[in-house]
């Protein structure tokens, strides 16, 4: 059968990424967008990849336009990526809540009105309580789920309601949380700031990260492959994992900066304050279910960063002031 996907959340970071290495695949991709910004699309592929993705435009909370939509392309993968981020839903919880948790449950009753048996979708590590509300690390994908957020609250509310569309009506599921995701196109969001850091590297300016200690750091076509890989497995059941990647200080990150653009040396620095949330996952459950994925250095991560970052400055993708 051919593998027809639809990705929702296409133009941002980790979704620019899902569709960029589902069209080098020569994949059948529909995207669902709200608006007409497609600059992370932009930032990682080129004009000619981009042509070869479907557009359909509407809101996740319409479970009218989802279905048509699926329907219409006759998609038989789905991957939901869409939402709206933590400083976003705590600035507006109602519209958080429709979007985030409405959009979701919309993917879900969309993918059953048309006979799609397994959808994947993202969640978040902000599910999770404090560091130090957990014994030891890294935390498993299993381990007491404790958000202290409205936008953790709403992941938590669609892991629950994916395993009602198991129980109640045969949709398989995999759910991945996220962490600190790094990388072209990582533009807003609480824990952006390492990727923003990068960019001002390579303009030549100095560059405060909000935040430190250590964290699960994730390249962004590592977790992009991730999902992709999920929404090929065959799974019965509904169940959601930790992602990973390389548990890491700011330091490192900096450091890491540094050895990449050496003129970047001593113009950037960070906030020490650390994240609340426990500094590593386990993810071996989820390499075990998916046969492994890769997981690229934090050197070569940051490397590769910088090189898409100068060549996208040179080729006018980006500009002194376009965002990442």
């Amino acid at each position: 059968m051919e593998e027809r996907f639809f990705v929702t959340g296409a133009t941002g970071c980790i979704g620019a990424w899902v569709v960029r290495n589902l069209v080098r695949e020569n994949i059948p991709v529909c995207v669902s967008v709200r608006g007409a910004s497609r600059h992370r699309m932009e930032l990682v592929m080129t004009a000619e990849e981009i042509s070869r993705i479907e557009f359909r435009t509407g809101d996740i909370t319409d479970i009218d336009f989802l279905e048509k939509a699926i329907g219409d392309f006759g998609a038989n993968r789905i991957i939901h990526l869409a939402a709206m981020q933590l400083p976003f839903c705590k600035a507006d919880p109602p519209r958080g809540a429709l979007v985030n948790v409405l959009g979701t449950v919309n993917i879900f009753e969309a993918a059953k009105r048309s006979a799609v048996k397994q959808v994947v979708y993202s969640s978040s590590a902000a599910v999770y309580g404090t560091i130090d509300e957990y014994a030891k690390e890294p935390l498993t994908h299993d381990a007491p789920l404790r958000p202290r957020s409205h936008y953790g609250v709403y992941k938590q509310a669609n892991e629950v309601n994916a395993r009602v569309y198991w129980l109640d009506d045969g949709i398989a599921s995999i759910g991945l949380r996220p962490y600190v995701v790094y990388g072209p196109g990582r533009d807003q969001g609480m824990t952006s700031t390492p990727t923003r850091a990068m960019l001002a590297a390579v303009r030549g300016l100095e560059y405060h990260i909000s935040y430190g200690g250590r964290f699960a750091f994730q390249y962004v076509d590592d977790v992009a492959h991730a999902f992709i890989a999920a929404a090929r497995v065959p799974f019965a059941g509904a169940e959601v994992f930790n992602i990973g990647g390389h548990s890491v200080s700011m330091e490192e990150v900096v450091k890491a900066i540094e050895k990449s653009c050496p003129e970047a040396k001593g113009t950037i620095t960070f906030e020490n304050i650390s994240l609340p949330f426990p500094e590593d996952f386990e993810n071996e459950t989820l390499k075990s279910i998916l046969g492994g994925y890769e997981e690229t250095s934090l050197q070569k991560g940051v490397d590769l960063t910088i090189t898409l970052f100068e060549e996208a400055l040179i080729d006018g993708r980006l500009d002194s002031e376009s965002p990442i």
